[in-house]
């Protein structure tokens, strides 16, 4: 990969990644005593960092430290597992790839010690590619270029490579902030049926509906085309209810959740309510960054990079509308993602800029968040995801 030209929004220059892998066999990763998981940890290579690193992590309790490099790759800020557990894609988020403007993605096969081998590269065709999605087929890997403004997708080869890109859709735009003088595709996920693809838009302020056509790899219009957001809200992230009924939207731009009533059928979205993930007194500079749903559907979790914050709801079962329940400290700066772990016993908090990742154990009445005093250091974190 020949990288150049990396965007201001990534602040670091390009570098060289190394990708660790897990020193326990994931043969071994449940025992009869002991739930343990492998989680895998996507970073930005501007200083000390060299990947993607994995982690063997006893569940409620902990979190091991032991890692080794593998290969290289270049900034993988977001991380997509296949439903099997046997291949990891992430992006590479810069501005160039192979002497060309936008981004790449790199596919990996994961062996039975957790470890990781790049199978394939591809391009984006847009830059700062910052999320990725697989299909439950694993038929494609769909794409969001952040500074590129477009979402593209990959048909996923039988052997987990990834083939050139069968679709590309720009989308144009602006909004009335500093940050949106254009589109950002911020996110793409994928509703319950698989039907429809949803994008935020972070730029244009709206979030983008697709038909997708999982066959032929192909993002298709719909009749409703997108959701408008308030201006200068900046949606981020997506979350469905485990439902499939109601769909959230984390905004990065005027820290607020927006909370969408959704028709799978038809693939529309209905706004409910828009509601700040910040506490009334903060007057502070303050950016959403990421959001998660308990596998239950009880509960609601943002993060809050300024405010340095997890936002804990309760959601209302048949409203969708969402209760504050808490404000926890992430203790550290800039927490740019989180993840539960996949028993939904621990949340684990990715602050980019302390270089840390820090353990909350989950209240299962309450959905409240309380630390684990542990704290594991590793340098620019960007991406949590369990395998």
């Amino acid at each position: 990969m020949t990288v150049a030209k990396v965007s201001r929004r990534q602040f670091m220059k390009a570098g060289g990644i190394g990708v660790f892998g897990v020193l326990a066999s994931r043969a071994n990763a449940w025992t009869s005593q002991d739930h343990h998981f492998t989680m895998y940890v996507g970073t930005y290579t501007s200083g000390k960092s060299e990947g993607i690193y994995g982690y063997q992590m006893p569940s409620p309790v902990g979190i091991g430290v032991s890692r080794f490099t593998s290969s290289k790759s270049v900034n993988p800020s977001f991380l997509a597992i296949d439903k099997s557990g046997n291949y990891l894609y992430a992006v590479n988020e810069v501005g160039e790839y192979a002497g060309k403007s936008g981004g790449g993605v790199s596919a990996f096969k994961i062996d039975n010690r957790g470890n990781l081998r790049l199978l394939n590269e591809q391009a984006t065709h847009g830059a700062d590619p910052c999320y990725a999605t697989i299909d439950s087929k694993r038929r494609n890997l769909l794409v969001a270029n952040y500074t590129g403004g477009s979402v593209t997708v990959l048909p996923i080869r039988p052997d987990g490579t990834l083939s050139m890109a069968t679709d590309v859709k720009q989308h144009e735009g602006s909004g009335p902030k500093e940050q949106q003088k254009g589109p950002h595709a911020h996110c793409v996920i994928l509703d319950h049926s698989e039907r429809h693809a949803i994008v935020a838009d972070l730029g244009i302020d709206k979030v983008m509906i697709y038909r997708f056509d999982s066959a032929k790899g192909k993002l298709l219009p719909n009749d409703q085309p997108f959701a408008e957001l308030q201006p200068g809200a900046g949606p981020r992230h997506l979350a469905f209810h485990p439902s499939g009924q109601f769909l959230y939207a984390i905004c990065e731009l005027d820290s607020t959740i927006a909370v969408f009533a959704y028709n799978e059928r038809n693939g529309t979205l209905t706004h409910i309510e828009t509601g700040s993930t910040l506490p009334a007194d903060f007057s502070g500079v303050s950016y959403c960054a990421d959001v998660h749903i308990s596998s239950s559907g009880r509960f609601l979790y943002g993060s809050n990079r300024g405010h340095n914050s997890i936002v804990v709801f309760e959601i209302d079962q048949r409203s969708g509308k969402l209760k504050l329940v808490q404000h926890v400290s992430t203790q550290g700066d800039w927490p740019r993602n989180f993840a539960l772990d996949p028993m939904g016993y621990n949340l684990w908090v990715a602050n980019q800029r302390s270089d840390n990742i820090v353990g909350f154990s989950i209240d299962q009445e309450t959905g409240s968040l309380q630390p684990l005093n542990l704290v594991e250091q590793i340098p620019s974190p960007a991406c949590l995801k369990f395998l």
